[in-house]
């Protein structure tokens, strides 16, 4: 395994799910064997992120840093992706909100986090429906639905 899940905020529900869905994923884009991390961090924590990086004065639910967004890096045998940023608040809130479990919020912040690592965006309605399709595909192959 070349990546990690780092519990900065001391998340105590069981995520080890997560494992499959992120695997599933990299199965899917042909990227097994990238290196990233995720980390589980506070709304505190997120805000300073976005303030520092983004000039955005806000908490967001998640944050991608992709590394290969910079194309001056050179090929590397490995890919190595970055780093994603998971709000545990903003997750258990949205959660609610949404009237669906911690399990599938975070699995879909996961999944849409390590998506746009891997290149996606949703900038563009074209653009949104192909990357939320596949997000949507990742989730019910591992049984993860709405309701669940």
């Amino acid at each position: 395994m070349n990546y990690e899940i780092n519990n900065e905020f001391g998340y105590t529900k069981d995520y080890s799910y997560l494992y499959k869905v992120i695997d599933r994923t990299l199965e899917k884009e042909q990227a097994v064997g990238s290196v990233f991390s995720i980390t589980f961090v506070s709304d505190e924590k997120i805000w300073e992120l976005n303030k520092t990086y983004r000039n955005v004065d806000r908490p967001t639910d998640v944050i991608s840093f992709a590394f290969e967004d910079n194309p001056d890096e050179f090929a590397l045998s490995t890919r190595v992706l970055g780093d994603i940023f998971i709000s545990i608040p903003r997750m258990q809130e949205q959660a609610v909100s949404y009237g669906h479990s911690e399990k599938r919020e975070l699995s879909f912040l996961t999944v849409h986090g390590l998506l746009h690592l891997l290149g996606f965006d949703h900038m563009t309605k074209e653009d949104e429906q192909k990357m939320f399709s596949l997000q949507e595909e990742i989730l019910d192959e591992e049984r993860i639905s709405r309701e669940g």
